[in-house]
């Protein structure tokens, strides 16, 4: 098993509505957010469904601790920090529950009252193509590990 980040790179208007009932299953309501999710068959079939509209990929540890440093925001829009992190769970910090998260030890919902989306910025210098899959040069579809290249860049 792995965790798989996927990010909606299109807006929803003008698409079946099926398409957005599997979006909003995935917490997927807007372009450049993102959720961190693991790759059983039921996932993989969503995927594939709205394939067109985002764009997924294998997370690596670096960047899900990136994520959750700059992006992980709690109830009320405030910041996820290592001193929450101490208070309210079981791990001394960001980069230890990310190790865990990772070796599937631990979830996100292990974080009490962090959100599951993580809003991003639209990638510096842009995407190539919103319309093509990622192996045509576009950035739709399955990328791999070239994810945590895009997130980094959407940061």
């Amino acid at each position: 098993m792995k965790r798989l980040a996927v990010i909606q790179i299109r807006g929803t208007i003008d698409t079946p509505r099926g398409v957005k009932d599997t979006l909003r299953m995935i917490n997927l309501t807007r372009a450049n957010h993102c959720v961190v999710i693991d790759d059983r068959d039921s996932y993989k079939g969503m995927l594939q469904k709205v394939r067109p509209w985002v764009t997924w990929g294998e997370i690596n540890n670096k960047t899900m601790e990136l994520l959750l440093k700059k992006r992980g925001r709690l109830i009320g829009n405030r910041k996820l920090t290592d001193d929450y992190m101490k208070k309210n769970t079981k791990f001394k910090g960001i980069s230890e529950f990310v190790s865990a998260f990772m070796k599937f030890e631990a979830e996100l919902d292990d974080i009490p009252n962090l959100k599951p989306v993580f809003r991003l910025t639209p990638p510096s210098k842009g995407y190539n193509s919103t319309k093509r899959d990622f192996t045509q040069g576009g950035d739709r579809g399955y990328r791999g590990e070239k994810i945590n290249d895009l997130i980094t860049k959407m940061v």
